[in-house]
């Protein structure tokens, strides 16, 4: 039997894997951003509210998902393969040494870990927000994954981290072969711009818990 919860978990699933929440989906088919919010999957009195047809067929032409992939990515398991265990650990704590090895790739312990939808990339991490400093994007409790094997463009969100050992997550505006030139997510803190030297290694933040 079709069950609720199986349907919601692939369309969440199918979010995740386009670098997607939920209601970013919704955004990306064109449908109402809180089409797919958890808080309207049931209704006020408790009865369980299906997602259309019709804002499935949306989401899979957005996505250019096929409905087999679509049904593959139903119920707990969602097939083989079709999860990976990713590393957590808090923001603030992604400065300390012993996380990261030098290709910007986690390492060590004191990781915790979180099922998600598979990436492509066995080295991605997450990391989780604390904290207004990067207020509105990124919110105290919010989740970000991070791929060090994603292509970075222009305007992509990614987490940078010095040689000295700083980490940051700011919007790449310009790289060029002398310096890194970043705009910080939180307008009230500086932009920044890093001599290509000093920058250890940079990666891309492919999806955020919003």
């Amino acid at each position: 039997m079709l069950k609720h919860a199986d349907i919601w978990r692939a369309i969440d699933r199918l979010a995740a894997q386009n670098g997607l929440s939920a209601s970013g989906l919704a955004r990306r088919a064109g449908l109402d951003p809180t089409t797919f919010n958890k808080s309207k999957r049931t209704t006020g009195d408790g009865k369980l509210r299906w997602p259309s047809t019709e804002s499935v067929s949306k989401v899979l032409e957005a996505t250019g998902a096929s409905l087999t992939e679509f049904v593959s990515l139903v119920g707990e398991s969602a097939g083989p393969g079709s999860l990976q265990r990713v590393p957590v650990i808090g923001y603030a704590q992604a400065g300390n040494a012993g996380f990261f090895d030098d290709a910007g790739f986690p390492s060590g312990v004191g990781w915790d870990e979180l099922l998600f939808p598979s990436i492509g990339d066995p080295h991605a991490y997450a990391l989780e927000i604390a904290g207004d400093s990067m207020d509105p994007v990124y919110r105290d409790g919010d989740t970000i994954i991070v791929s060090p094997a994603a292509q970075i463009r222009r305007n992509d969100r990614v987490v940078v981290r010095t040689k000295g050992g700083e980490v940051m997550a700011k919007q790449l505006m310009r790289e060029t072969a002398t310096k890194v030139e970043l705009m910080s997510i939180n307008r009230a803190h500086p932009d920044r711009n890093i001599p290509r030297a000093d920058v250890a290694w940079m990666a891309r933040i492919i999806w955020a818990s919003q």
